[in-house]
């Protein structure tokens, strides 16, 4: 006698449904494993990056422009001319913010409107043009406050600009002249707002004959 074991009618009622979700659970854990290291790379891959800020780098003394035969005007702010500068060729240093030119040419007017006008080998000027240094056969003339006057010129090697307090300074031999006039002196210190000249070391003097009344 040959015994036979035949499924139970429970077994052969269950729908197909539920047979795959029996097989597929096996595999959950390693599905689920593999979603969270998918999730993983890409959360990694996406995240931005937060680099440390790189150090300033300090600035040398090489110049970041340079202009060639060029002219700069500024104004006051009623538009009237106040000053002009022009070169054959100038060079910026932004670690101490200063301006080089060769050839250089000047003009600045004062409030009053008087005109100063500069011309030198090589000029060395800083950020605002407040103070310019003037080398190479510098020469600055100041017209006369009065018309008809004699202007005031000044001449060396080295001659330093304050243009905003009209000052002219020099560590250099300087001459100074004023119509027939002549100074001449190892150094100079000069004032024009207060008409005085400081002429120091071997100062030699030469003052024409007044004129007839």
């Amino acid at each position: 006698m040959i015994a036979t074991s035949l499924p139970s009618p429970a077994r052969r009622r269950r729908p197909f449904w539920q047979r795959a979700w029996e097989r597929t659970s096996i595999y959950l854990p390693v599905l689920m494993m593999g979603l969270l290291a998918m999730g993983t790379y890409w959360l990694v891959k996406n995240t931005p990056l937060f680099e440390a800020p790189e150090p300033q780098r300090p600035l040398t003394h090489d110049p970041d422009y340079t202009m060639s035969q060029f002219a700069v005007r500024s104004f006051d702010p009623s538009g009237k001319l106040k000053s002009e500068l022009f070169g054959n060729e100038a060079r910026h240093y932004p670690d101490t913010d200063t301006l080089e030119i060769d050839q250089v040419r000047m003009r600045s007017f004062n409030p009053q409107g008087n005109l100063t006008t500069a011309t030198a080998g090589r000029a060395l000027s800083n950020g605002d043009a407040s103070e310019v240094q003037l080398f190479g056969n510098a020469v600055v003339v100041r017209d006369a406050p009065v018309k008809g006057a004699p202007a005031t010129e000044f001449r060396g090697e080295f001659l330093h600009a304050f243009v905003n307090t009209e000052r002219l300074v020099s560590n250099k031999p300087v001459t100074l002249t004023r119509g027939a006039d002549r100074f001449t002196a190892d150094s100079l210190r000069y004032d024009h707002t207060e008409r005085v000249a400081e002429l120091q070391g071997r100062v030699r003097g030469m003052l024409a004959p007044a004129g007839p009344r």
